[in-house]
């Protein structure tokens, strides 16, 4: 049901929730006053079972930044976000630290509220890092820089039906409280929940779909690192393809991330959406999960394709267990985790042996990893520690980096770096942009990359890339 917020139960400010807001605002602009800037904020339950990625895809205004981030399989999770009152933007080798550092200045100094409720409720910071120091230069990348945080206006967190509302602004020595309140009394009378929209069953022209290069060219890409891990250059690389889909009316961001929730369940679903760019994924892999000292990871590497029937299903599983390549493929990545955590952790656990993760169209060899840090590490630091895994990059990086965009030809912009959000204590999550699209009007530009290793087979990597590409294909394509 449309409507405003307030229509399930109550406005989400009540006369003490105003209050609460001018006492933030008042205390924000004393902070500011000595540190130049800082965030007011005031958190607000919204009504059981409310859809924050319902309420950002119907609030959002025109060209406004916004958020979502999804995992219905845990709880219900979600976390979406409005708007952009503080940007982080940086790049460079070090940009994971300096984000860091930039968020903690302001959460340190936030005049706010402690909610006691969902994961991601209060303050927080959300966007994501692209895969290189100095990617997303190409004009299609416009608005994702190489590390972009933003501190948004309104943020809903969701874990089963308890959904909370946080409102925020960045005082400055010379604002006025009252007018910070007003602004974000503003906001929140803006809130309004309707359903995602639903995909054109039927739409009127032609979709196409291309690769930016020829199949060829990635088989002879993989042909030439194979040659160059034999030679000993490195042990392995991943390598990516372009595929566009050319779209006859603008690919409508809300409605794809509609079907992609409820496809991918397991998976992590979400949107980035900047200026005319918005960023779709549903991926299977989790970079890095802080919560505390505790923090937790995913080693995935090595994949097949599903089944209808379910005996073939689970003896193509099989195979991929019994798989030396890719048994290979999944013990680089999990040993180069494990050795990234350890000078930061107490212990650092991994499950002995692989088990094959299920996803709707594919199958996946999954590491389950498990650190207590020994001091806290943010989870934004963290997620600089673990990137690029070989499961994205190659091993060793240093030796294999230079050579994935020679190979590939592309500027991988945000596919396959980290994505996600981090909240007042640094806590947070983020993901590899896997199994993701950029909508660019109707344009859709897929990504989709393998792991080469000594035993690779251009052709059979080629076909690996089309079963992962088919997690968004039919769906951008009509």
């Amino acid at each position: 049901m449309a409507g405003q917020i307030g229509t399930a139960g109550r406005l989400p400010l009540r006369p003490e929730d105003r209050d609460r807001l001018r006492v933030r605002a008042a205390e924000a602009v004393r902070r500011a006053r000595r540190h130049g800037e800082a965030l007011a904020a005031i958190t607000v339950p919204l009504p059981a079972g409310a859809d924050p990625t319902a309420i950002a895809a119907a609030s959002r205004r025109p060209g406004e930044a916004w958020f979502s981030f999804e995992q219905a399989d845990r709880d219900r999770f979600a976390l979406s976000a409005l708007g952009c009152v503080a940007a982080i933007d940086e790049r460079g080798p070090d940009r994971f630290a300096a984000a860091a550092r930039r968020w903690r200045a302001l959460a340190e100094r936030a005049a706010c509220d402690d909610p006691d409720g969902p994961r991601g409720s209060g303050p927080v910071a959300v966007g994501g890092f692209a895969f290189a120091s100095d990617g997303g230069g190409a004009p299609h990348w416009a608005g994702f820089e190489p590390a972009s945080l933003h501190v948004p206006e309104a943020a809903m967190a969701r874990r089963g039906d308890e959904v909370l509302l946080t409102l925020a602004a960045l005082a400055r020595p010379d604002d006025v409280p009252d007018e910070i309140v007003a602004r974000l009394e503003a906001r929140a009378a803006e809130l309004r929940e309707r359903p995602l929209p639903l995909l054109d069953p039927d739409p009127a022209g032609r979709f196409r779909v291309v690769s930016a290069m020829p199949p060829e060219h990635y088989e002879a890409a993989v042909a030439r690192a194979v040659e160059r891990i034999r030679a000993g250059a490195f042990d392995k690389i991943v390598l990516a393809r372009e595929v566009q889909v050319h779209a006859p009316a603008p690919h409508d961001a809300p409605a794809l991330l509609g079907v992609l929730r409820e496809a991918f369940p397991s998976c992590h679903v979400f949107c980035a959406a900047r200026g005319d760019g918005a960023f779709i994924a549903a991926s299977p892999e989790l970079l890095v999960r802080r919560e505390g000292l505790r923090a937790g990871t995913l080693a995935l590497a090595g994949s097949t394709r599903r089944s209808a029937d379910p005996a073939v299903d689970d003896h193509l599983g099989e195979q991929l267990l019994r798989s030396d390549k890719d048994r290979e493929e999944q013990a680089i990545v999990s040993r180069r985790i494990v050795r990234a955590l350890r000078p930061h952790s107490v212990w650092v656990t991994a499950t002995e042996e692989p088990v094959v993760v299920k996803m709707a169209n594919i199958q996946h060899l999954a590491t389950p990893i498990r650190a207590q840090l020994a001091h806290p590490v943010s989870a934004v630091e963290l997620a600089g520690l673990l990137h690029p895994t070989p499961a994205v990059g190659g091993e060793p990086i240093a030796a294999a980096a230079p050579l994935i965009p020679a190979l590939e030809g592309l500027d991988r912009g945000w596919y396959a770096g980290p994505v996600g959000w981090t909240d007042r204590a640094e806590d947070g999550e983020f993901c590899v942009a896997l199994r993701c699209a950029l909508l660019t009007g109707a344009v859709a530009r897929c990504y989709a990359g393998v792991g080469v290793v000594r035993d690779s087979d251009p052709a059979a990597e080629l076909a690996e890339t089309e079963v992962k590409l088919q997690a968004l294909l039919p769906v951008l394509a009509g």
